[in-house]
């Protein structure tokens, strides 16, 4: 039973991030409304729709399931009679130029000892590696991804100050391509775990060692597929968030959050004016300033942070099954250096492209036809400076289908019975992503986890921000840490 404060709150922003924030805000006493410019909830972790075929339209890797289920806990319900999710194994198929294949399974010891049968390393050398990746996880837990980095008292824990003790043991000396040269031979297994870089948006030849713990999330704790697929996740919070009186207003974007003497007052939209207590943008951090508060002093040397990569997406109706493809599928670029410089040094595309396919209807028949599949195939891009996407989209699709063609030995082009696209241009203008960056500032330097805005301003009183842009980063289960964060600040 929630004990009400006579406190409001109001969510900007209806994102993964900003759903468990109304939920944790509402579970506090609050009175909590979600503004919401597009008509309908998710952000990035949308759906849609085309001829027969449907689509998760953003995020695809769902792990750490229990920062969802803590939400149904919190709010006095049994996750299972809301949500559900099976254990993928394996998780990935990994497709190379050389005609190889390998596949990533759940579990250290059933990784290392399958991909030691179709590599040059050994099962020891794989199993230690992930056991360090292991170490890594547990010194930075605490510290990361659980609490502010903003605030002294963070520090003043016996787990903050045994990360800070081991800091030196968390590779963040070392670039990822670094670290995982020094412990492979195989240069694609090498290339298998560089790949982490981009779950948030960065290069691996730049980004600090310390993301490689990526691999432990995965592959030890576990990915998985939600029943319904991603939208599941959405749908499901939007209906506990309903059901315990959070409102929401869809196609209502906020348009400012008032400030008045250094304290917040409240939102206003073009069609009212409404007061809080609290607000919490989950908007992206750069246009949380720019567009919301036009006339507060900015944090300038964090918004000029280089921003992450963005995407070029081809949402593809495929009439043909593929029974040599999976959920999710990798098909490698064959000089992954050269495509990060690309991306990141010349904000060009690549003209032979890593394509990541994530085909839902291999676990949930009912997103495509019978006998059809629905392939989400995505390239890294850079973000929006003024490119001529419309040139880069036909040159990416044209790479798309011949990488397909050489390494799946099919004709591709013809089978595609639907189509529709996103760039950075679409990203932006569907999320509010600055610059069409999915992942807000990239993580190619040692102290961009240090740099990431506070999960509240430190200038205005009753505003704090949670999201993919803030800390502790993006992805589906450090966007619902960052809304505990921040929510676990607001005094009651």
């Amino acid at each position: 039973m929630i004990k009400e404060n006579n406190k409001s709150c109001a969510v900007i922003g209806a994102g993964i991030s900003g759903i468990g924030a109304a939920i944790r805000m509402r579970n506090k006493g609050y009175k909590v409304t979600v503004y919401e410019a597009n008509a309908f909830p998710g952000g990035k972790l949308s759906s849609e729709t085309n001829k027969g075929y449907r689509f998760d339209m953003g995020p695809s890797v769902f792990t750490m399931p229990e920062y969802v289920d803590e939400l149904f806990i919190l709010s006095g319900k049994n996750p299972r009679d809301h949500f559900n999710y099976e254990q993928l194994n394996p998780v990935y198929r990994y497709f190379f130029e050389d005609g190889s294949m390998l596949d990533a399974y759940h579990s250290n010891e059933e990784f290392a000892e399958k991909i030691a049968q179709h590599t040059t390393d050994s099962k020891e050398a794989i199993l230690k590696y992930l056991e360090k990746a292991g170490v890594v996880y547990h010194l930075t837990e605490e510290v990361f991804l659980k609490n502010s980095l903003h605030k002294l008292k963070s520090y003043l824990t016996w787990p903050t100050l045994r990360g800070i003790l081991n800091f030196g043991k968390i590779g963040a000396f070392d670039t990822m391509n670094q670290a995982n040269e020094k412990a492979f031979k195989d240069p694609r297994l090498v290339q298998v775990f560089n790949r982490y870089a981009t779950y948030n948006g960065s290069s691996p030849y730049l980004s600090p060692a310390t993301l490689n713990v990526i691999a432990h999330v995965e592959i030890q704790k576990g990915a998985y597929y939600p029943v319904g697929g991603m939208y599941s996740i959405t749908k499901s919070l939007v209906q506990l968030a309903k059901d315990i009186d959070v409102a929401f207003r869809f196609s209502t974007p906020a348009e400012e959050i008032v400030v008045e003497n250094k304290q917040v007052k409240g939102v206003r939209t073009a069609q009212d004016f409404t007061q809080y207590d609290v607000v919490i943008s989950n908007m992206d951090i750069y246009n949380s300033y720019k567009k919301l508060m036009p006339g507060v002093k900015k944090p300038q040397k964090t918004l000029d942070q280089p921003k992450s990569s963005s995407g070029i997406i081809f949402y593809w109706g495929i009439k043909k099954s593929f029974p040599e493809l999976g959920l999710h599928n990798i098909l490698f670029s064959s000089n992954y250096e050269q495509e990060f410089d690309t991306i990141f040094s010349k904000k060009a595309i690549y003209n032979d492209p890593t394509i990541y396919i994530n085909i839902t209807s291999k676990h949930s028949p009912d997103d495509a036809p019978e006998g059809c599949e629905n392939w989400f195939t995505f390239i890294n891009v850079p973000n929006n400076s003024g490119q001529d996407w419309d040139a880069y989209i036909q040159q990416a699709k044209a790479a798309i289908i011949q990488k397909v063609n050489r390494l799946l030995k099919t004709d591709i082009e013809p089978l595609i019975e639907s189509e529709m696209v996103f760039d950075p241009r679409v990203i932006e203008k569907r999320t509010s992503s600055a610059f069409g960056a999915i992942y807000g500032n990239s993580s190619n330097n040692k102290y961009a986890a240090f740099q990431r805005h506070p999960n509240f301003s430190k200038e205005i009183k009753g505003l704090y921000f949670c999201g993919g842009s803030v800390h502790p980063g993006p992805s589906i289960p450090l966007c619902l840490l960052s809304a505990k964060i921040t929510t676990d600040l607001v005094k009651e």
